[in-house]
């Protein structure tokens, strides 16, 4: 885990990559949860005899969305801001999913501080976010993360 002790920290790392994540285990009961909370049980992701059969991947896979939601845990995972009293997720600017996760992968996020902005009580934070599947050849999901930190 990555420690900054203030902001001025971690604006003197901008451009830099400056934590790894652990990582996170894509199990299809997390898959399932997922469908469940957001209606998407599409067979692709929930049906793992169909997924065998016909799927590309010979497996169910995780959502895209399901990825991208991991994005605040992971990051609390790979980052602690000491002087931080409060963040929240202020949206993204692009978000690609380069890859697919297949059920059982491990996947964990690189993270790089790409700009820092001042703003009134606080700072708006843009993350570069790459997160990878152990093993794979691409990342599953690339991101611009905005956070606002007070």
């Amino acid at each position: 885990m990555r420690s900054f002790a203030n902001l001025a920290a971690m604006k003197a790392e901008i451009g830099n990559e400056v934590a790894v994540s652990d990582w996170v285990d894509i199990t299809q009961a997390r898959i399932d949860l997922f469908a469940d909370a957001t209606g998407d049980h599409q067979w692709i992701h929930t049906d793992a005899e169909r997924a065998a059969r016909e799927s590309p991947y010979g497996a169910t896979v995780a959502h895209g969305f399901l990825t991208l939601a991991l994005l605040p845990a992971l990051l609390v995972n790979a980052l602690h801001m000491v002087d931080m009293t409060m963040g929240l997720n202020y949206g993204l600017n692009k978000v690609r999913f380069p890859a697919p996760v297949p059920v059982g992968s491990r996947l964990r996020a690189r993270l790089t501080i790409a700009a820092i902005d001042d703003i009134a009580d606080g700072a708006q934070v843009l993350w570069g976010v790459v997160i990878e599947r152990e093993g794979g050849d691409k990342p599953v999901c690339v991101a611009e993360f905005v956070m606002r930190r007070y």
